[in-house]
């Protein structure tokens, strides 16, 4: 048998003899040829310090990359950063991350991720690069216009193609978990404690529901800098905290971090009930940028939600008319809604006007001042079921719908309201000390939108970047105002006669703090030392057992829409090659890594909508499996057949060298 030999041996056995004519040609034939080199394949991550589950993701994905030949590196960026690479510049090979949705979700949010419509634009909007294969935007759009059996159908097999295809592998569906304490606000919800409802829900302790002094807060905020939630908390105008509280005299801090927030306390060492809900997070991003649209900055919007009110508000599963008293349908693709009567944090009056032009912005943040559209990096998909919104009067807006189905005009009803008298100057394109830098990006979109004015139950008072941010209650919100009064409206109902009673006379709190800490230990530990009502951004499971040992905290763990997943970027080879990204997605063992690395808080998934089992068929369903159904794990559990997923790569194509390295494909 032939042996083969490496390039550098065959050039040194060459002699004078072999360089005839004949045998030089065939020489440079043979030598010259590039065997290739080994792959390599970047894997970004965020630090573990600020997503421990991630980092563990990572970590086991790069392993078993190795163990196939594939030269695997980790590259660990903070969260903006890392959103940055990922969602804005398309630098990246592979990210390990959560979807968005911080609730199980409509399966209408699956259209912005993977629609080849977005391929070239920024943010949540295919992030992928996926292109039209085997009929993904046909699935799509039919599940938009459909209804019944048909959008299920439809449904299903969109999911079923997006298992073979692979352009982002489903990881687990984490239980988001939440350290509350209840001496001070109680009616903390279970399933999302800081979602916009969540929060607008809670009730001062003590009081009695619904009377003046009851403080709720019920938004669906989650807070982890990453503002997209849909939910609006409301102030009810007695703000009574001044929000500057003084040190403990003790100096007492938390694990070698000094306390960012101080906490008066009474004589026997108790903090003073002054009115502010006090939460603590890891993530920062709140605390420098205000911007709802800021992908790189918004991850569920829970506190963005709480500025900017939204139409209608996803509460629950429930729909509820929000700004919107509510609405009535003209013909089968028109909606006629009129508006609450609401002004914006700086006083002036919130009109119809305002809601034409937020969907015209969100289509083009430069209205039509560039040379082709700017889009939004969020809420595109969301935006794109409306063919047009019409003011028809201050109170009253007509919205046109593209041929889509009641539950996708509803998703398009929960996007963010913004005043155009201030998001009109920054439709420019972006510059820097007044050169203009880039004209396909807008100063709406790089904005970090200090001193936002919004319209929502919150307003912005203060922050100190890194450090913390101070919000309080909108004494003019018409939660507030509404249900103080006792007004009605013109044909004699109730104005809030569609809003939920909990919601009523919310927020509970008179100011709202976050405080941003060095790791969960130190968060959990803040709660259990009264120093913070709850924690914001999802712990990790380490963190749970010290919520053990904190007699005053408990562990409120819900459901969440936020799939940890694994992206990768198809515009690059061998990443393009759905056959390759499939012997991927078969590297990752996801029963392991949710009984290790998330310690059994989370639910191992082969779909992105395993959160609402309804729309997963039979065959994709987890259940009681021990490995993916979609693409089985190659070994047993915790333990890699490394050289039957080298077999699988061979079959698919690729190539390894002497070394047992795989190697990049030629360019």
């Amino acid at each position: 048998m032939t042996r083969p030999v490496s390039r550098r041996a065959a050039l040194a056995g060459v002699g004078l003899a072999a360089l005839s004519a004949g045998c030089l040609g065939r020489t440079r034939n043979i030598v010259g040829r590039d065997r290739g080199s080994q792959l390599v394949l970047e894997i970004a991550a965020p630090p573990a310090d600020t997503d421990p589950n991630a980092i563990r993701i990572a970590r086991h994905f790069a392993e078993n990359l190795n163990a196939v030949g594939v030269d695997a590196r980790i590259s660990t960026l903070g969260r903006t950063d890392l959103r940055r690479k990922v969602l804005i510049n398309h630098n990246f090979d592979a990210y390990v991350g959560q979807f968005q949705e911080s609730e199980p979700f409509d399966p209408d949010a699956m259209y912005a991720f993977t629609h080849s419509r977005f391929v070239t634009e920024a943010g949540w909007q295919n992030p992928f690069g996926l292109s039209d294969v085997n009929g993904v935007d046909e699935l799509l759009a039919r599940q938009r216009r459909s209804a019944g059996d048909d959008r299920r159908e439809a449904v299903h097999a969109l999911q079923q193609t997006l298992g073979e295809l692979q352009p982002f592998t489903v990881v687990a569906f984490p239980d988001p978990l939440t350290a509350v304490r209840e001496d001070r606000f109680e009616n903390w919800t279970d399933r999302q404690p800081l979602s916009v409802g969540g929060l607008l829900g809670l009730e001062r302790a003590g009081s009695v529901a619904g009377t003046e002094e009851t403080g709720t807060v019920g938004g669906n905020d989650t807070a982890d800098g990453n503002d997209t939630a849909d939910g609006n908390d409301t102030a009810d105008g007695n703000d009574t905290a001044d929000g500057n509280d003084t040190e403990d005299s003790d100096g007492r801090s938390i694990d070698g971090l000094e306390l960012l927030g101080d906490m008066p306390l009474t004589d026997d060492g108790e903090d003073a009930d002054d009115g502010t809900l006090r939460l603590v997070t890891t993530d920062e991003r709140i605390t420098e940028n205000w911007n709802p649209i800021a992908a790189e900055y918004r991850r569920y919007g829970t506190f963005t939600s709480l500025l900017y009110d939204r139409l209608a508000l996803i509460d629950d599963g429930e729909v509820v008319p929000w700004l919107a008293a509510g609405w009535e349908r003209t013909d089968d693709a028109t909606v006629e809604l009129s508006l609450r009567s609401a002004d914006w944090h700086d006083g002036e009056p919130v009109t119809a006007a305002d809601v034409a032009f937020t969907y015209e912005f969100l289509r083009d943040t430069s209205m039509g001042a560039a040379e082709s559209p700017v889009p939004t990096p969020t809420f595109r998909g969301r935006v794109s079921a409306v063919e047009s919104a019409t003011a028809v009067d201050e109170e009253t807006v007509e919205i046109a719908f593209d041929d889509v189905n009641e539950a996708v005009a509803v998703r398009a009803l929960t996007v963010p309201i913004l005043p155009e008298h201030v998001w009109t100057d920054r439709t420019a394109a972006a510059s820097i000390a007044g050169i203009e830098f880039d004209a396909e990006t807008t100063e709406a979109v790089v904005t970090n939108n200090e001193d936002p004015v919004g319209n929502g139950p919150v307003r912005f008072v203060e922050a100190t970047p890194e450090e913390s941010v101070t919000f309080e209650r909108n004494p003019d919100h018409f939660l507030r105002r509404s249900a103080d009064d006792g007004a009605t409206s013109g044909d004699g109902t109730e104005p809030l006669a569609e809003i939920p009673e909990r919601f009523r006379r919310k927020p509970a709190f008179d100011r709202l703090t976050i405080e941003v800490m060095g790791s969960d230990i130190a968060a959990v530990q803040a709660v259990g030392d009264g120093f913070a009502d709850a924690t914001v951004s999802s712990l990790g499971p380490d963190s749970v057992t010290r919520i053990g040992r904190e007699a005053d905290a408990r562990l409120v763990a819900g459901q969440s829409g936020g799939f940890y997943h694994i992206g990768y970027n198809a515009r690059r080879a061998p990443l393009s090659n759905p056959r390759f990204r499939a012997v991927l997605a078969s590297l990752v063992d996801k029963r392991r890594l949710v009984d290790v690395a998330f310690d059994g808080y989370a639910e191992p998934a082969a779909s992105p909508l395993a959160a609402t089992p309804e729309w997963v068929p039979a065959a994709l369903r987890w259940d009681d499996r021990e490995t993916d159904p979609v693409q089985p794990f190659v070994g047993e559990s915790g333990s890699l057949d490394a050289e039957a997923a080298r077999d699988r790569l061979r079959e698919a194509g690729y190539r390894y060298d002497e070394e047992g390295r795989l190697l990049a494909p030629n360019p």
